[in-house]
């Protein structure tokens, strides 16, 4: 019954505090922006604390985890300190992201197979308190045969490489790069693995990701953030809902045809 499963999405407002972190203060407010995006149709809210806090904060965290009635995602890397804060604050989700001090953003997926003795801690200790954990890796078998060995019950796929493509008209390489988000996709249901994509998404590449039956949410937030400066955060989530919701429709009748 796959088909006829709904998509969620999850928006990451992480930069929202990028832009009142430029100049320091209050403004614009995460937390106002996460509420926003619940209003225009967010099934979830994201929010990845980094080591470094270049944008969220601790206290963005917890005025997130006391404000908020629909589900936080807590994007952490797997340490001591980001560990102690989850279980602190217990938010719904818990996604272990791999995380380097000189990204500008999360560059690739979590390394599940040779990290496996390192990851396994952590792991254990998130489902213990009763956080859904799910590991950031990416779209390869091993992959998610390596977040099925750790007992993770989510993953996400690094859709960054089908967007690159995308954007750069490369076709045969879009098309190569879906093909391996939907064999994963598929895989990580076989496995009994809930699936999530997320990563570069825009209004031009989420309708081939969306219409993926296996999936079931998608985490776009760089992309909503930008397109709030030309017509509003609401106004993007609508539409990026409308499109999401429109693919998987699509997808499903030409299944059924």
């Amino acid at each position: 019954m796959t088909g006829g499963r709904y998509l969620r999405l999850g928006v990451n407002i992480d930069h929202v505090a990028t832009i009142r972190n430029a100049r320091g203060g209050a403004h614009p407010d995460p937390v106002r922006a996460a509420l926003a995006a619940v209003k225009a149709g967010a099934d979830g809210i994201t929010a990845h604390l980094r080591e470094d806090r270049r944008h969220i904060s601790d206290d963005d965290i917890a005025r997130l985890s006391d404000g908020l009635d629909v589900p936080l995602n807590l994007e952490m890397a797997a340490t001591e300190e980001m560990l102690a804060i989850a279980l602190r604050h217990r938010p719904h989700a818990a996604c272990i992201v791999p995380e380097k001090r000189q990204e500008r953003t999360t560059e690739g997926g979590l390394e599940v197979v040779r990290g496996h003795n390192r990851l396994v801690p952590y792991v254990a200790a998130l489902k213990e308190e009763g956080i859904r954990v799910s590991l950031f890796i990416e779209p390869e078998r091993r992959a998610v045969e390596g977040a099925a060995k750790l007992g993770a019950p989510v993953v996400e796929l690094h859709a960054g490489a089908y967007c690159e493509a995308a954007l750069a008209g490369n076709e045969g390489a879009r098309q190569r790069e879906l093909e391996r988000l939907r064999d994963c996709a598929r895989l990580a249901e076989d496995l009994g693995i809930e699936c999530h994509a997320g990563h570069g998404l825009t209004f031009d590449t989420v309708g081939d990701v969306a219409a993926i039956p296996t999936l079931v949410e998608l985490n776009i937030g760089h992309f909503l953030i930008g397109e709030a400066i030309f017509g509003g955060l609401e106004s993007a989530i609508r539409r990026m809902r409308a499109l999401m919701d429109k693919a998987r429709a699509d997808a499903r009748g030409a299944r059924s045809a």
